[in-house]
């Protein structure tokens, strides 16, 4: 559709500096005159946010994988169907704190569930519809545990250890080797300033290529 808006997703293990960076994406983008809706998953509609208590609540520890997948494709296809597709159709950019990436990552690399499992669960709730741009932060995993434990208690995901954030770091990176034409890896491990400007002209490059 020739009037249909882009979608940018940003991932990352835990630390890795979203929140933050994400501020930032956004206030490029409507610098550049892109009317933006910011959203996040699990979550963005008020059943994606009930599901997102579910998934991060401790009275749910030992929730089983499959368990887990299900409610994310859930939260996603109510996303998808209120918040997303309207909004691209609309011209309007849509920016995702985490995608179906994070789905392959942190179920498919960090719960093992096999990867054809969740590519069937993805063809048949997004059909074709993948991101245009996902900027990947990544770093080590010992260094992002350490700045997420400066922050508010930590949810169900926050408390796995750090063999599981290893599992999903290794499933982001074959991601972005696999697919550099959609996913930039952005050193997230650097003075925030430098993260920054990387991060800055992923973005302006993606805006000039854009027509």
């Amino acid at each position: 559709m020739e009037n249909s808006g882009k979608f940018i997703t940003v991932e990352g293990i835990e630390g890795a500096g979203k929140s933050t960076n994400l501020e930032l994406i956004r206030g490029l983008l409507e610098d550049a005159g892109r009317e933006v809706l910011f959203t996040r998953e699990p979550g963005g509609t008020p059943l994606g946010e009930a599901i997102r208590e579910l998934l991060l609540d401790h009275r749910h520890d030992g929730m089983a994988p499959e368990t887990e997948l299900l409610l994310m494709f859930g939260a996603r296809a109510e996303h998808l169907a209120r918040k997303i597709r309207p909004a691209l159709e609309g011209g309007t950019w849509v920016l995702c704190d985490r995608f179906t990436d994070a789905t392959y990552a942190y179920q498919g690399g960090g719960r093992g569930i096999d990867a054809g499992r969740i590519r069937v669960l993805e063809e048949w709730v997004q059909g074709g519809l993948r991101p245009d741009l996902t900027l990947v932060l990544d770093l080590p995993v010992q260094t992002g545990l350490e700045r997420a434990g400066n922050r508010s208690a930590p949810d169900r995901f926050e408390t796995e250890a750090a063999r599981f954030f290893e599992r999903v770091r290794r499933a982001y990176l074959d991601i972005a080797a696999a697919e550099p034409g959609r996913v930039k890896l952005i050193d997230a491990s650097l003075p925030l300033p430098q993260v920054q400007a990387r991060i800055k002209t992923a973005v302006r490059d993606f805006l000039g290529a854009c027509p």
